[in-house]
């Protein structure tokens, strides 16, 4: 599990598309040294560390993560955001975040809001069905606040920090980034297409009101 409080921006170092892809991204030294076995989180993708030193990490990557990702699109020279796994203890900064990638959306617009800016992304319907206005957002691995939503698109407003530490401040119009909903709304929207449950049962329950 990730909280989307992104800790390093990485750059991948070489791309393997042998039996499978494997990528191999150079990075900073971690206080505590990266493991083998370990996850971490590119770019929103839960992977596993299968090699490792000081500085690099290796990971093979499943073709069903190939086929609903960008990890396949990247190439040598790439940044991409890298999170470590939350650990017992650790401090819940964002939200939670599976590392399971819902789909790819596309940036539609990038809009200037004094310091800040605003992405409109273009994430189809489902997503967009099963996300709530202020609710929570993974946009490339990144917890952000959703600030306004359509029938197939929402909007997340980005500080300047969020677009200097991470790969989001860099991104244009016409850009693929991997989405993740927030898992609490998805189970939501799985119980409330269930027979019998009713927006006035969940009202009782606290999870709306």
């Amino acid at each position: 599990m990730f909280t989307g409080i992104i800790q390093k921006i990485g750059t991948v170092k070489r791309i393997s598309r042998g039996e499978g892809l494997v990528v191999e991204i150079d990075f900073a030294p971690w206080t505590r040294p990266l493991e083998e076995g370990e996850s971490v989180a590119v770019n929103g993708v839960c992977l596993t560390v299968a090699k490792c030193d000081a500085t690099r990490f290796t990971a093979d990557v499943l073709e069903e993560t190939v086929s609903r990702t960008g990890i396949g699109d990247l190439i040598p020279g790439d940044k991409v955001n890298l999170e470590r796994a939350l650990r017992a203890g650790d401090s819940m900064g964002g939200h939670i975040v599976q590392g399971h990638v819902d789909c790819r959306g596309t940036i539609a617009a990038k809009t200037p809001k004094g310091r800040d800016f605003q992405l409109k992304i273009r994430c189809g319907r489902v997503l967009a069905a099963q996300s709530v206005l202020k609710g929570s957002i993974a946009v490339d691995g990144v917890s952000l606040t959703i600030s306004a939503i359509g029938d197939d698109y929402l909007c997340v407003d980005l500080i300047p920090t969020t677009a200097k530490e991470t790969i989001l401040g860099t991104k244009q119009v016409g850009a693929k980034v991997n989405l993740e909903g927030d898992i609490v709304g998805k189970y939501i929207a799985k119980s409330a297409a269930k027979p019998g449950l009713t927006e006035d049962a969940l009202v009782r329950a606290g999870f709306i009101s």
